[in-house]
């Protein structure tokens, strides 16, 4: 799962410099990790939602949770997608 979530990140966000195995699913995403800011998470949370059937809310209280790093952003979807 984390490895097409890191690819979902790099294809939504253009990161094309960025390979999927280069992603340390453990590194924040914003900031240091890969840099994301919030319109960033705002085009992931698009995607997420279009690819897995359920939405990231930004006035969520555990959005800033779901988005620490690959790990927690992959374990999010995976309890949370619509099969």
């Amino acid at each position: 799962m984390e490895q097409e979530v890191a690819d979902l990140i790099i294809s939504t966000l253009n990161l094309d410099e960025v390979g999927v195995t280069e992603i340390d699913p453990e590194a924040p995403l914003f900031r240091e990790g890969l840099g994301l800011d919030s319109i960033d998470a705002l085009e992931l949370a698009l995607a997420i939602s279009n690819r897995y059937g359920f939405q990231i809310k930004s006035d969520d209280s555990d959005t800033l949770s779901i988005f620490t790093s690959l790990r927690t952003l992959s374990e999010h979807i995976q309890q949370h997608r619509v099969t």
